[in-house]
């Protein structure tokens, strides 16, 4: 099959420039758009750039105070009685008479009852006696020594006197041994009985000191307050039978009071501190409005392994008998610092890879962050023992973005600023 042929004046002709042009036109118009697009936002994040790094915050300041005071410390602690005695009977008997009880304050040498010792007094009533016939008996044996030395004199002089007869031949040899027999038996029986002075002076200090040790057990008849204190306990009343073993239940018990102990467990990071002499404060709950002060008399000087505290003492006069025994205080000691410290906000720590750090404003308006150590944490505020040496202005809650060597401006403190408390609590 055969097409027919075409008339040439039926091709279309071919497209003009103008459309190319056209888009070519379209094309560098966005280009030149993209451009200058780019231009602006290089522009702006220069500018951007600019403004940040020229920025000078205005941040809050505080100085880090140099704390040199004694460090103050509040612990919980108890009163005991500086002096306590359980007072039991040393003489067996009856209770006769008591003068006091429970309560009562007493002085020193104030007899507080009396044991009624019939027993005991007959006791000593007889050994009284005994003691009479032994000085008797040593009277008796002095007299003994006495004759015996008349005796002595008498053979001696009869043994000179027959000893000379016998040699002029007026008396025999025998009559002269036993004039000397006869001196020898009387200086045996001189010996015997200066010996017999000597047993009879014996028997009387021996008879003495039973009669001393009978009338020291009546002397403890009488019950006699060791010390000023008060009645604590009472165990006996008029008519209870009490025996000297020192066993049972005691007479009375007193406790005195005109001075406390109150015993405290320090913990070890101030125990090195807490010396005699340290003074410390004592409050009880119960009467706030009232403070007593006292002084470390001792310590246990070694510190409780289970707990590592140091068992303290402290000394609080009481003379008007307001604090008593077993009251649960509070006691504050002031510790002096082994070396000063430095007392910082703790809002201004960081935290970071470099450690603890804060940050210092300089003198010329630009801040430098320094490493530090905590020493201590009291809450709000943090003691330093490494970084600083105080009276640096020290920025408070500094913004992550803060440079070393960056310029701020401090903001003026409000008119009821406080100065930092020392870490003293």
């Amino acid at each position: 099959m055969t097409h027919p042929k075409r008339d040439p004046s039926d091709i279309p002709p071919p497209p003009g420039k103008a459309p190319f042009l056209l888009v070519a036109v379209a094309a560098l118009g966005l280009l030149a758009w993209g451009g200058y697009g780019q231009t602006q936002r290089r522009a702006a994040a220069a500018e951007t750039q600019r403004k940040v790094n020229s920025f000078v915050p205005t941040l809050r300041t505080a100085t880090a105070e140099r704390a040199d005071k004694p460090i103050e410390i509040t612990l919980p602690g108890q009163t005991d009685a500086f002096a306590k005695a359980a007072l039991y009977a040393r003489a067996t008997g009856y209770i006769a008479e008591r003068r006091v009880d429970i309560g009562s304050r007493v002085r020193q040498g104030d007899i507080l009852m009396r044991i009624a010792a019939p027993d005991l007094d007959q006791q000593l009533a007889q050994a009284e006696a005994q003691t009479g016939q032994l000085e008797a008996a040593l009277l008796q044996a002095k007299s003994m020594v006495d004759q015996a030395k008349a005796n002595v004199n008498l053979a001696n002089v009869t043994n000179n006197r027959t000893t000379t007869l016998a040699g002029q031949g007026w008396a025999s040899k025998q009559n002269a041994d036993n004039s000397q027999a006869s001196v020898l038996s009387q200086a045996a029986t001189l010996a015997s009985a200066e010996a017999g002075v000597k047993v009879a002076q014996a028997n009387i200090k021996a008879q003495a000191a039973t009669v001393e040790r009978l009338r020291a057990l009546t002397g403890f008849k009488d019950i006699v307050a060791p010390f000023d204190g008060v009645i604590t306990q009472r165990g006996v009343d008029v008519g209870d039978l009490v025996h000297a073993d020192g066993t049972g239940t005691a007479l009375l018990s007193m406790d005195r009071d005109d001075v406390l102990r109150v015993s405290v467990n320090v913990p070890q990071n101030v125990a090195v501190g807490v010396k005699p002499g340290v003074d410390a404060t004592i409050k009880v709950p119960q009467m706030a409005d009232r403070a007593f002060s006292g002084k470390v008399a001792r310590s246990s000087v070694a510190l409780l392994t289970a707990s590592r505290t140091l068992t303290t003492q402290v000394d609080v006069p009481n003379k008007d008998g307001a604090l008593r025994a077993g009251l649960y205080v509070y006691v504050t000691f002031k510790v002096p610092r082994t070396e000063p410290n430095v007392v910082v906000p703790a809002e201004s720590l960081v935290f970071n890879q470099r450690g603890t750090q804060v940050a210092v404003s300089r003198d010329d308006g630009t801040v430098a962050w320094h490493s530090v150590k905590i020493r201590r944490d009291l809450g709000t505020t943090v003691e330093l023992g490494q970084g600083l040496e105080g009276g640096e202005e020290i920025v408070l809650s500094p913004p992550a973005d803060l440079r070393d060597g960056q310029k701020i401006e401090r903001q003026p403190p409000p008119t009821d600023n406080k100065p930092l408390k020392s870490a003293a609590r």
